[in-house]
């Protein structure tokens, strides 16, 4: 399934799952019809809250057997006439013309992976930006900065010139645990999201003097995540996918999952003595074409009016248009206080 969180004008977010005909399938209201049609179950509606809540995050947090009850609803809804209704004549397919995709999750934890592909730490090295990576390292992403598809990046000019982009694959994971191996890894992804780390590259050379970055990746609008979350079932090998990030229709990255150094199962396990909420996601680390490590940084940086696309095989295209900050709030940026001059 792709599962997605959509919001109509009518109605706040909930879930749904793209159907093959580019419309998406209300996940909750077709697990209620399911229920009384097919199980014949009397309390269709508090069943349908506990097996397929209407929220992302506790979809996954109900595991296997909420993951199996959507199946289940999709598989039947699927089949439904466009006008079909839920038991409450709820509208159960909506056109994709007709909804707003959101982000597909907002995580408790967003644990972030730099420098898992060699081939981007070795153009970092080259171009002499990167501190000692080996193999990577991790910090925690800013959720509130999570933005989803065609939703537009904020370029916040007062702080930065030199806004970057980052393909990225990323985990999403259907339970909770610590302390777990990489063998026992697998029973933990539940799909797999595209991510596109926007990045300050002039704030990140500041705070990569004390050999940590977090602030220049975590500012507002600056982690698209989206399309929608590809479960787990329907991606044989996350090692094994195309993966290009365009600019203006103009490819920048392009390489290959299996280039990771480090796998999912053996990120995962290394993480996991931090332990893991149901619903939190991992990244793997981007790929080599970034614009700050290229023969012309300053030609190939983000400015307003880019589009980027960013496209992972069997997942879909992520995409989302950078815009000014007088475009999005209306007035020019207030003057900030610089890391350089805070004591």
């Amino acid at each position: 399934m792709r599962l997605v969180t959509f919001e109509t004008p009518s109605a706040p977010a909930r879930i749904g799952a793209v159907s093959d005909n580019d419309s998406i399938l209300d996940l909750n209201t077709a697990c209620a019809l399911y229920l009384r049609d097919v199980e014949g179950e009397s309390a269709y509606y508090r069943l349908a809250d506990a097996l397929v809540p209407p929220n992302m995050r506790a979809l996954f947090e109900g595991g296997d057997t909420s993951l199996e009850a959507a199946h289940k609803a999709f598989d039947y809804a699927r089949h439904l006439d466009t006008e079909a209704s839920g038991p409450r004549r709820e509208i159960i397919v909506h056109p994709f013309g007709q909804v707003k995709l959101k982000a597909p999750i907002i995580p408790k934890k967003f644990f972030h992976t730099a420098g898992n592909f060699r081939e981007h730490h070795e153009e970092a090295t080259k171009a002499g930006f990167s501190h000692p990576v080996l193999p990577w390292i991790v910090f925690f992403q800013n959720v509130d900065a999570i933005i989803g598809h065609e939703e537009p990046v904020i370029y916040p000019e007062h702080l930065t010139q030199e806004l970057d982009y980052e393909l990225e694959l990323a985990v999403v994971l259907k339970k909770s645990g610590k302390h777990f191996s990489p063998e026992e890894a697998r029973d933990y992804v539940g799909g797999y999201v595209i991510f596109n780390d926007i990045t300050a590259r002039d704030i990140q050379r500041r705070e990569m003097k004390s050999g940590v970055f977090s602030f220049c990746k975590g500012i507002d609008t600056f982690c698209p995540l989206g399309p929608w979350i590809v479960t787990a079932d329907e991606i044989a090998d996350a090692h094994n996918l195309g993966m290009e990030l365009r600019v203006n229709g103009k490819s920048r990255q392009r390489s290959h999952s299996s280039k990771m150094s480090v796998k999912i199962p053996e990120i995962l396990s290394h993480y996991s003595p931090m332990g893991y909420s149901a619903g939190d996601v991992v990244s793997t680390g981007t790929v080599s074409g970034v614009a700050a490590f290229s023969g012309d940084p300053k030609a190939l940086y983000l400015k307003p009016g880019d589009v980027m696309e960013c496209e992972i095989e069997q997942i879909g295209v992520l995409r989302n248009r950078v815009i000014s900050w007088q475009e999005a709030y209306g007035h020019k940026p207030t003057a900030l206080a610089t890391q350089e001059t805070v004591p």
